[in-house]
């Protein structure tokens, strides 16, 4: 799914840098591969790929990663698919 695009500017995944160790947990277990650890520090590659899953921040042992999960279009589109009915987060996208 690497390149899928949702809407640009309001994901809401955020990398606290100092407190990052560069475990790289987040490369591994995000599903659209928005971070990359270089120089011993992750970073966030493309914000706007981001799907909100949160799987980042629950895996970072630091807690250096925070995300709002199961808000906007993420959340309606797995809606959707749990539910077999059409997503809408109200964005008109």
């Amino acid at each position: 799914m690497e390149g899928f695009r949702y809407l640009d500017g309001v994901a809401t995944v955020r990398l606290e840098d100092a407190a990052c160790i560069g475990c790289g947990m987040c490369e591994e277990v995000c599903p659209h591969g928005i971070f990359g650890v270089a120089a011993g520090k992750a970073r966030i590659l493309d914000r706007d790929a981001c799907m909100e899953c949160g799987a980042c921040a629950m895996n970072c042992p630091t807690k250096a990663i925070s995300v709002t999960p199961g808000v906007g279009c993420a959340a309606a589109i797995l809606s959707g698919w749990l539910t077999g009915s059409k997503p809408s987060c109200g964005c008109g996208g």
